[in-house]
């Protein structure tokens, strides 16, 4: 941590911002002074047209048949962002849905996730400067640095929130134009004419989007453009037919796997245990022998076969038996677990929430401590790392699926020593993600065999591979503390989180260009905003302090669905219900009257409670509640659990939610079952151990996942509200693990403190 001295004179340098310079911290440059005047103050658009195609800005073309195409900055990984963004635009546009059409937009400034940056803000500051997140000159330098950076990133539910506006605007944008247009042909006011269904009217006269796109073009717009009021489009709120759906069902549709090219190999891939690792030895002799083999290509920490088909490129790597070196530390779950122990005992612990004073509530008569923890858990998603390659020409075409398109083109031309204006990258739909396709390790791997072999090649991982070099959803320990007056009100809670500064760690990977051996180690203790998130408690507590003790694990963490609400919701749910059962208070009105301040999240616990028909959660019921609220969007579970005649059973999982303004309710609907479903996954298993550098799972039967069969029925029912639509594809996932051991503790009388829960029990 920096001295408060160095914090003050950020701050001052902060202060003295403008237009014209600005404060950049970050890595390990911080107090960097940059003329905003050697800056571009505007950026146009590269979207790719064709002849009868008229491009309407940076996310909007249409063509003179009238068909509507929608640019999508963010990557499509099955949570509907090809379908809800452009029902957005389309809605202000007045668009036929018919003739609307997605593709993923080129890198571009135009397409930076501001949002993201402001939310990031605090993991490029210098350690110990994160409080300055919330200074209006770091946000303004934090949009600044995503737009001139290129900060193409999806991730933490920002698509519908960073987006909607600049959909919306460019909707109404292209409207006017076409009305403008049309007025003019009609000699009529635009002002009165009406949009809808892709025709533009006028009494008697009605023209087509088609046949006004060519005039549309030499209109001007107002300042401001005017924007529909709200509900007056006819898509929003809607179940439109997915855009992605109808070549997912026939096939058609393209994942990083079903590229092809005219004379493509295929390879496979090892890489060594977790650490410092080299490549020692390998018998090139034994891959001779597999029928399709055509040449091994070597990195410095992994070994390559390629061949004419994947399987015998994966055969080969077998017979050569790659043999690899390791220094220094090897991940080890028992090391892993007195690490984190001894930074929650013994380490540094740096306050990141902090409200009331807590000193002096504690005494030994009104004290009660509980302790949990979580394993590191994997992203498992079903597309393990795939990417295709073609290096021709000094250039490199390169199709992958990746959350952060401009750090996978980095990543291809830094080891191919090119410009990244010779790279061009084909963003491919995503089987799954989850986090995971923000690693773009694979990307310079490709490119590296592609220019070797000097044929396209495809690289896929193994699972196995995919696991023992997944960034893992971070490790934890967590010790909760409360003083509960007579009467069963909780007075002071202390929460202290060991963990590793996951979020610093990604950081430094994605745009330091470090390893994951680099970045674990500048990282060291190092604290990290993003360990306590979603430990803002809700409840009326007056005094409140939340800790971060930084741990070395030895493992490369990084986004996981949810993120590090994941576990802390499964510590605090948890843990409140621990202390209704000490104030011997049934655990919803133990919620409820500490609810003072949050009316919504309150809505939706007595919602669920209506819906699910709310039993107390006594002993033997097997009901568990549990709620949440993060991004904006709030989430109230109870599971009904019990003991079957193979073991614990989740018997159903009702939720009752609040995301504002539904956009897509199927969509919505999908994502929230498919968070709970997911949650309950890292309940029961998605976790993995460690021994000699190496996790302990290999395949997805080592995960312990629910079978489709032990997926329980799940109620979902939404709150209508006129609030802005927010971010859901992460809501449902972190209040279900607490609300199934709170479940299961109604039904049997065991605590369980750790996820997966059958680790140990108490």
């Amino acid at each position: 941590m920096v001295a408060e001295t160095d914090i003050e004179q950020v701050e001052s340098a902060s202060r003295g911002m403008d237009r014209r310079k600005f404060l950049i911290g970050g890595g390990a440059a911080a107090g960097l002074v940059v003329a905003w005047a050697i800056w571009p103050r505007s950026y146009g658009h590269n979207v790719a047209a064709t002849e009868n195609e008229h491009v309407f800005g940076a996310f909007l073309k249409i063509s003179e048949d009238g068909q509507v195409t929608v640019v999508v900055p963010q990557s499509e990984m099955g949570q509907g962002v090809y379908t809800v963004l452009p029902q957005i635009l389309a809605d202000e546009l007045g668009a036929d849905w018919r003739t609307v059409a997605v593709e993923p937009a080129p890198i571009n400034p135009l397409y930076s996730n501001g949002l993201l940056m402001e939310q990031w803000a605090e993991s490029f500051l210098p350690a110990g400067t994160e409080q300055l997140a919330e200074n209006e000159a770091i946000q303004w330098v934090a949009q600044n640095v995503a737009v001139r950076d290129q900060f193409m990133l999806t991730a933490d539910s920002t698509a519908i929130p960073a987006f909607a506006g600049s959909f919306r605007e460019a909707g109404a944008a292209a409207r006017v134009l076409l009305t403008k247009a049309a007025a003019a042909k009609w000699d009529v006011d635009w002002e009165i004419c009406t949009v809808e269904n892709g025709i533009v009217s006028n009494g008697d006269n009605q023209l087509r989007f088609g046949e006004l796109v060519r005039d549309a073009m030499a209109e001007t717009l107002p300042d401001p453009v005017p924007l529909r009021p709200a509900g007056a489009g006819n898509l929003i709120g809607q179940d439109v037919p997915r855009l992605d759906l109808p070549s997912k069902l026939d096939g058609s549709a393209n994942f990083a796997g079903d590229i092809r090219l005219p004379d493509m190999v295929f390879a496979a891939i090892r890489q060594g245990p977790i650490g410092e690792t080299r490549l020692k030895s390998f018998n090139r002799a034994g891959a001779s022998k597999i029928t399709g083999f055509i040449d091994v290509v070597e990195g410095e920490n992994w070994i390559a076969a390629v061949a004419t088909n994947w399987w015998a490129a994966n055969r080969a790597l077998d017979q050569m038996i790659p043999v690899f070196e390791t220094k220094g530390y090897m991940a080890d779950s028992d090391k892993i677990d007195t690490a984190l122990q001894e930074a929650l005992e013994n380490g540094l612990g740096i306050r990141f929430i902090s409200r009331g004073d807590s000193k002096g509530a504690f005494s030994a008569d009104n004290i009660f401590q509980a302790r949990y923890n979580a394993d590191a858990a994997l992203h498992a998603s079903i597309e393990t790392r795939t990417a295709t390659a073609e290096y021709k020409d000094g250039g490199l075409e390169l199709w992958m699926a990746t959350q952060a398109p401009v750090a996978a083109v980095r990543a291809a031309a830094k080891v191919l020593n090119i410009g990244q204006d010779r790279v061009t990258l084909y963003p491919m739909l995503s089987g799954g993600s989850f986090g995971r396709n923000l690693d773009n390790e694979i990307a310079g791997q490709v490119a590296q065999i592609a220019k070797q072999i000097g044929r396209p090649v495809q690289l896929v991982w193994s699972r196995a591979e995919e696991f023992m070099h997944d960034h893992y959803r971070a490790p934890s320990h967590a010790r909760l503390d409360a003083a509960m007056a007579k009467a069963g009100r909780v007075e002071a809670m202390q929460i202290k989180i060991a963990s590793p500064p996951s979020a610093r760690e990604q950081v430094k990977r994605l745009f330091g260009g470090q390893n994951n051996v680099d970045a674990m180690r500048s990282s060291i203790g190092e604290a990290d905003i993003k360990v306590v998130d979603g430990l803002d408690v809700p409840y009326d507590i007056p005094n409140l302090t939340v800790d971060h003790h930084s741990a070395f694990v030895g493992v490369p963490t990084g986004n996981w669905r949810s993120n590090a609400h994941s576990s802390n919701i499964f510590y605090l749910e948890s843990f409140i219900d621990e202390l209704a059962a000490e104030a011997g208070v049934e655990p919803l009105s133990f919620r409820m009257q500490m609810m003072n301040n949050q009316p919504r999240l309150a809505r939706c616990l007595t919602g669920v409670a209506a819906m699910a028909g709310w039993d107390g959660g006594l002993d033997g019921s097997g009901q568990g509640i549990a709620c949440h609220g993060m991004r904006g969007g709030y989430i109230a579970l109870i599971a009904s659990a019990s003991r079957g005649t193979g073991g614990l059973e989740v018997r159903r999982i009702s939720a009752t939610v609040d995301i504002g303004r539904v956009i897509h309710p199927d969509i919505a609907r999908q994502q929230i079952e498919g968070g709970i479903i997911f949650g309950l996954a890292m309940a029961l298993g998605s976790a993995t151990r460690f021994q000699k550098g190496l996790p302990t799972a290999k395949r997805l039967r080592d995960l312990s996942l629910p079978s489709l069969a032990e997926i329980p029925p799940i109620q979902i029912e939404f709150i209508r509200s006129d609030e802005e639509a927010v971010g859901y594809e992460e809501l449902g996932v972190p209040a279900v693990a607490p609300a199934v051991a709170n479940a299961l503790f109604s039904a049997t009388g065991v605590r369980f403190r750790q996820i997966p829960f059958f680790g140990e029990v108490s």
